[in-house]
């Protein structure tokens, strides 16, 4: 298992118990669990993720801290776009929709301003980084 799948899953396993509330450098952040079904595994994968709770709405962000290609994440999501999300104590299904032009922008401008490390990943890149938001079914 690699480094990050590891990383993963202490996150996974904090977050579960302890009803979605994680510490290090996650703590007091608004955190998520994105289950997703691989593009060519067709396995589910289980992603730790901040999130943007606006007006109802739920974003996510496919920043990969800032790394110039889409988190594999974002790319099951796009060819599966039905998962499911863990939030607190609370799983339900949802169906993904990617973001683009001026809600685009602005949902991650807000995001930006509340936790600046989001301004700086798309500094670190010339890919657009996608915002998606999480439908619930």
């Amino acid at each position: 298992m690699s480094e990050m799948n590891d990383w993963n899953a202490r996150i996974i396993e904090e977050f579960r118990l302890n009803e979605g509330k994680v510490g290090g450098q996650f703590e007091g952040a608004p955190v998520l669990l994105l289950h997703t079904v691989g593009a060519k595994s067709g396995l589910e994968r289980v992603n730790p993720m901040m999130y943007l709770e606006e007006s109802g709405r739920i974003f996510v962000f496919a920043s990969k801290a800032g790394a110039d290609s889409d988190p594999d994440w974002y790319r099951n999501l796009v060819a599966n776009p039905g998962v499911v999300v863990e939030m607190g104590s609370e799983t339900f299904s949802a169906s993904s929709a990617p973001l683009s032009g001026a809600e685009r922008d602005r949902v991650y401008s807000t995001q930006a301003n509340l936790y600046p490390g989001f301004a700086e990943y798309q500094a670190k890149t010339s890919r657009v980084i996608p915002v998606v938001e999480l439908v619930r079914q």
